[in-house]
């Protein structure tokens, strides 16, 4: 026998099992189900914990989440393109199902991503294939594993599980902000590969699939950069939020059902993970227990119905050169998994309605991104910061003047003072100034000479969603495509696109096995 006890409240000099032994003596075990810090009252932060536990003794079962293998033939295999967290999640699922597949990416392996990605940082030459968008692992898995998700899924559990098999830290099974870390990450996503290729994936890597193969709406297959072709008809779509090539393709080329998405874009704030403490645990800063504090801020303005919000936020992170093409810079965040760097860092973005901003124009979303992206790299070699990320006080940002110098920061590519204010389109800087007098008003502080910005935060989702079917999960244009995860406009993050990712593997499943018992009763 268990019971579940919820809301359990523990002062941070507490210790758990103490207390759970005054609450249920004599206990055989328990299990942690979910683990929040709760900073709240200010002279008593405290652990706030949803516990099972034995009170028969027992040891508690853990769930190990088994996927039952289908009927398949193996004759056709499903495709997936890319391996980001979507499409290493359906083909995982895929595989588990029985399923042999084939999974395409245009970049390399993760022991080869690293050092372009590292070259980048250092010299600032680009390898568009592997950068922190893209190479295995795709972007947001890579770069730091941030598992925060608002969906609603059963596949959650099953995710984290599987990941924790693959070697991430059990604690993200239960925590409430469950992050694995750019530093562990790189060790989970090759036991992941091994184990697809072991169990039936055949893996093509520094390989691109340029074309969708169709016949009459159908999908056949898809054609690589190489000029060869491999059929199916089931082919996964998870190319990640940042590969324009194959949006354009699938519209210029194939007129695939497509529409214009909301998006946000901005700017990155990064402040001393001193003051961040400070601000959150007050006199309790330093606590060992506690670790790098983060936060939560968004601020709606009613009279234009535009929000501005923070957006993955890493306490104790680094800020990142994170582009995909030589002449464009952007910007992301990431932490490891101790989240022991001296700075924090989130993005502060704002809302852009596409309707409202664009009306019709389907890459409307897509060239503002671009256009953003090619300012922000002409303004540094305007002031001869090479490599370097823009940057500008957040003091001088507010006030509309130059940065006299960067402060000193986390960023491996260094900084260099320009004046992000004028670089932004004028209503996107003026909701940050609002947006940031607000968030002061929520954490004293938060404006400070300490703080800088960098530019700019244009990739947090894709502009354009691909559409499908909500019950087969296909393109509503052409069967056997299915658009998947954050590139497709179905995802916000690793967890969700990872859970998009099964949902479509699910689909897939489910149709060979129904062309399985067919062929069975004929």
């Amino acid at each position: 026998m268990s019971r579940i006890i919820q809301n359990l409240e523990i002062p941070i000099d507490q210790d758990l099992e103490e207390k759970l032994s005054q609450l249920v003596p004599n206990f055989g075990d328990y299990r942690i189900l979910r683990k929040s810090v709760d900073a709240r009252r200010r002279h008593s932060p405290h652990f706030v914990y949803t516990i099972e536990i034995s009170t028969s003794g027992k040891t508690l079962p853990r769930p190990q989440h088994p996927v039952e293998k289908i009927a398949h033939d193996g004759k056709e295999l499903p495709i997936v393109i890319g391996s980001g967290p979507g499409g290493l999640f359906a083909a995982l699922r895929l595989i588990e199902r029985g399923i042999p597949c084939r999974l395409f990416e245009r970049g390399s392996r993760a022991e080869e991503r690293i050092k372009g990605i590292n070259r980048f940082w250092r010299y600032g030459e680009i390898d568009t294939r592997n950068n922190v968008c893209y190479g295995e692992g795709g972007a947001g898995l890579y770069s730091d594993g941030k598992l925060i998700t608002r969906i609603k899924s059963p596949f959650i559990p099953y995710v984290l599980h599987r990941l924790v098999q693959f070697g991430a830290p059990e604690e993200i099974m239960f925590l409430a902000n469950p992050h694995v870390g750019s530093d562990k990450i790189r060790r989970v996503i090759p036991k992941i590969r091994d184990y697809l290729t072991q169990n039936g994936c055949e893996m093509h890597y520094n390989t691109q699939v340029t074309k969708i193969l169709t016949e009459n709406q159908q999908t056949v297959g898809v054609e690589t950069e190489y000029g060869k072709k491999f059929s199916s008809h089931h082919v996964i779509l998870a190319t990640g939020h940042s590969a324009e090539d194959i949006l354009l393709h699938l519209k210029n080329d194939l007129n695939v059902d497509m529409e214009g998405k909301s998006f946000a874009m901005g700017l990155r704030i990064e402040h001393p993970q001193k003051l961040i403490n400070q601000i959150q645990f007050r006199e309790f800063a330093d606590h060992p227990k506690l670790g790098a504090a983060n936060y939560r801020l968004a601020h709606h303005d009613v009279s234009t119905d535009i929000g501005v919000y923070s957006f993955c936020m890493c306490p104790g992170g680094y800020v990142l050169s994170s582009a995909t093409d030589a002449k464009q810079i952007v910007c992301n965040g990431m932490s490891n998994f101790n989240r022991n760097s001296p700075y924090a860092n989130a993005a502060i973005v704002v809302s852009i309605d596409h309707q409202k901003q664009f009306g019709s124009d389907l890459f409307g979303g897509l060239n503002m991104r671009r256009q953003l992206e090619t300012s922000a790299f002409n303004s540094v070699q305007s002031a001869n910061g090479g490599k370097a990320l823009p940057s500008q006080s957040v003091s001088d940002f507010i006030v509309g003047r130059t940065s006299p110098k960067s402060l000193a920061g986390s960023s491996p590519s260094g900084a260099v003072p320009v004046r992000l204010d004028q670089l932004l389109p004028e209503f996107i800087t003026k909701r940050i100034r609002e947006g940031l007098a607000a968030f002061n008003d929520s954490m004293s502080g938060f404006i400070t000479e300490q703080a800088q910005l960098y530019g700019v935060e244009s990739r947090t989702s894709c502009p354009i969603r691909v559409v499908r079917d909500d019950i087969t999960l296909q393109s509503t244009s052409h069967r056997g495509l299915y658009p998947c995860g954050e590139g497709a406009g179905y995802a916000g993050g690793i967890t969700s696109a990872a859970c998009d990712g099964i949902r479509i593997a699910e689909s897939v499943a489910q149709q060979l096995a129904s062309q399985a018992d067919a062929i069975l009763q004929a």
